[in-house]
């Protein structure tokens, strides 16, 4: 049983079944995150029900531990209503907080259900101290950090008077959580929305002839952290609590880690030798001590291997004809064991219980490090020598977990959720479903009128370029060389008011003061107009007036907001709008029929949306010796990207861009209010430029058409 500790870090565990919930508590958790019944991160693994999550919450206060909701999901214009029910019932049954990502859920709970604690999920991507100062002005008690954060920015981010929460064990995603886009971009699964497939473990090949191609590896595939000695400094810097991640993860794992960390909590570095030996029995990924030393973590990858989690067993060898194969073993292994095979071609996992085993012709139960033996699979999977195989857990049979009976809330969930307040809340917001589904194709339909267009760029160079084309505005990534050129203009006229100054997502603890002083330089110098990728952005500019200091009579910000604020719903807008925050650029990832039902429900606001982009897919922290800038990449099924650097970001960038020049008419007729065309890393002259804004208005002259990806839009976002 778990008892308070009011002088440590709590010690926070994941559960993905009852079994592991009442597991990881016997094991020293001092609270356990579960997802909630729908719109949690982890939406590949199987949902509990209502009554599992009301008698897991009574179970867990019943023995003094804490349990947090993660609803941590983007949520989709459709899915309003279930998340209204959701959130009444949440009230009734009073986890301890919810854990969210999504600004439309922030909205809806902290009007509606404001007794809901709140925390903010690492996917809101809070990686440095100004945007915890701001989900705490927002009313958010915990912000989970980003696990690409040193020990010295978390400790800054401890002194922003909310609790911290980080991640201190489990699997480390390469891209920014939050800002990956890859999954989705490939197949419409996306990470966001808790359906990741994980590209990043895939095997990637290098494009090109000769020594320039061929040989890669598993590029972007992470080693799993490890913190042990990382919780003393930690819990000196301030952290409330550490994170072990893994709610898809066995029982064996989740107890092995939880009993590791308990004891390091309890005993300090003395204890670290023995903690080691449990974590090493989890059977995880080969181990990184991450971000939290500084620099780059140069063991965070491993190319050589898949990345898959367990114990690495060995080679599949020779495969007869009656579903035995061969293996050389690297590990002890056993009857009844969870097994995972990695198709080293493909990269097709498969998981599965080993039925039988034999050496030297007997049939044997369990066999030691070093045997040959035959494995009995089952038929139909397509293996070739030289696959891999992992141990991922062992044989059934241990100590159950304690029972979990049923609460007092679980022979009312009928009865809460019949109140009806979700349908209450719905009807004040005035929200309404989809009458029609909207038309696709350019020909579908009357054309509407003509969408003003934004154009943007990572170059000062468009100001020059797009002068003559007259853009409704023209968009600029800050930087230190675009700051430079501004600077030249003695006095800005016109350029104040169409030019946009747009801020990156990611902006780095040591990055704060160049964009605050570049803020404060273009405000003074007559410009008003700034795009925010981040909502806490808005502490960079609502400082001061622009024009204050210049003796003119200030001007109030445009303050608009780009794509990865990941704006799939209207109760997101209406939360970005009242922070002041219009017009509003919607998530690029969203297909046609989200965009049709949130635009029917937005009201007067303002919103746009991006039609020609390359987008980075995956935008990372990490950089390493094995990657090669500015070569092309192709994956397992062919596709191809581009690797770049990026000031202090890895970049993966698709070969083909996202377009939708040719869905334009269809598009204006929605009730869109602007469009966005992002040349940024497209290297286009003037008559390049020329010719892509002729597509839009289906001039003469139109370009040779490229190859190009539509995303998601004429698919399903899942």
């Amino acid at each position: 049983m778990s008892h308070p500790r009011s002088n440590k870090p709590e010690l926070l565990a994941p559960a993905g079944t009852p079994e592991v919930f009442a597991a990881a508590i016997e094991a020293g958790a001092d609270a356990v995150y579960i997802g909630a019944p729908a719109f949690n991160a982890r939406n590949l693994a199987a949902h509990f029900s209502e009554p599992q999550v009301a008698a897991m919450i009574n179970h867990g206060h019943q023995n003094g531990v804490k349990v947090y909701l993660a609803m941590n999901s983007l949520v989709k214009e459709e899915e309003i209503p279930a998340v209204c029910d959701l959130l009444a019932l949440c009230e009734e049954l009073r986890p301890d907080a919810l854990i969210i990502q999504d600004l439309g859920i922030y909205q809806l709970a902290s009007s509606h259900f404001p007794s809901l604690p709140l925390h903010a999920s690492t996917l809101m991507a809070a990686h440095n101290s100004l945007a915890v100062r701001h989900f705490r002005e927002l009313g958010f008690e915990r912000v989970v950090l980003a696990r690409e954060m040193t020990a010295a920015e978390i400790s800054l981010a401890c002194q922003q008077g909310v609790e911290i929460e980080v991640f201190i064990h489990g699997a480390l995603c390469f891209a920014y959580s939050g800002l990956c886009l890859m999954s989705s971009y490939l197949g419409g699964k996306s990470g966001l929305r808790g359906r990741c497939v994980q590209p990043c473990r895939r095997r990637y090949r290098w494009a090109g002839k000769g020594k320039k191609g061929g040989q890669g590896g598993h590029l972007f595939s992470m080693n799993d952290l490890n913190g042990l000695e990382a919780v003393a400094p930690l819990k000196e810097a301030g952290v409330s609590s550490l994170k072990i991640e893994g709610r898809m993860r066995s029982r064996h794992y989740v107890e092995s880690v939880v009993k590791g960390y308990r004891l390091v909590l309890d005993h300090g570095d003395e204890a670290l030798a023995q903690a080691q030996d449990l974590v090493d029995q989890a059977m995880g990924r080969t181990s990184t001590k991450g971000y939290f030393a500084g620099g780059q973590p140069a063991d965070a990858l491993a190319p050589g291997r898949s990345g898959n989690i367990g114990q690495f067993l060995g080679r599949v060898g020779k495969i007869n004809h009656d579903s035995w194969v061969r293996v050389k073993l690297k590990g002890p292994l056993a009857v009844g064991d969870r097994l995972r095979i990695h198709e080293e071609k493909s990269g097709e996992r498969h998981s599965l219980t080993l039925k039988g085993m034999r050496s030297r012709g007997e049939q044997r139960q369990e066999a030691e490090n070093g045997w040959q033996v035959e494995l009995q699979l089952p038929g139909g999977l397509a293996l070739r020598p030289g696959d891999s195989l992992y141990r991922v857990d062992v044989r059934s049979g241990s100590r159950p977990a304690a029972a979990i009976k049923p609460g007092p809330f679980v022979g009312r969930v009928k009865e809460i959720k019949g109140r009806g307040k979700g349908a209450k809340v719905l009807r004040h917001l005035g929200w309404q479903e989809a009458k029609r589904r909207p038309p696709a194709g350019k020909k579908a339909g009357r054309r509407g009128r003509q969408l003003p267009i934004w154009l943007k760029s990572d170059s000062w160079r468009l100001v020059g370029q797009a002068s003559q084309l007259r853009p409704a505005r023209m968009v600029i990534s800050l930087t230190p060389a675009s700051l430079s050129q501004a600077r030249r203009q003695k006095r800005p006229g016109r350029l104040a008011k169409v030019l946009v100054w747009s801020l990156p997502p990611v902006i780095l603890e040591d990055e704060l003061d160049f964009y605050q002083g570049a803020v404060a330089q273009l405000k003074r110098a007559g410009f008003f107009q700034f795009q925010i990728s981040h909502i806490s952005q808005l502490q960079l500019l609502q400082q001061e007036e622009a024009g204050r200091e210049t003796g003119q009579r200030p001007r109030k910000l445009v303050i608009s907001g780009d794509y990865t604020l990941n704006l799939l719903n209207s109760q997101a807008l209406y939360c970005c709008r009242k922070q002041g925050v219009e017009p509003l650029n919607l998530a690029m990832e969203q297909d046609r029929d989200n965009l049709h039902h949130l635009l029917a429900n937005k009201g007067a606001l303002s919103a746009g949306f991006t039609i020609f982009a390359r987008p980075p897919l995956f935008m990372a922290r990490l950089d390493s010796e094995y990657f090669r800038h500015d070569q092309g990449l192709l994956s397992p099924k062919g596709e191809r990207f581009i690797l770049q650097r990026q000031g202090e970001h890895t970049v993966v960038l698709a070969e083909e861009p996202f377009s939708l020049l040719h869905e334009l008419p269809g598009l204006s007729g929605l009730g869109l209010d602007y469009a966005v065309v992002d040349i940024s890393g497209l290297d286009l002259n003037r008559r390049g430029l020329e010719q892509l804004m002729r597509q839009l208005d289906g001039s003469p002259g139109r370009p040779k058409k490229r190859a190009s990806s539509s995303f998601n839009f004429n698919a399903t976002l899942r």
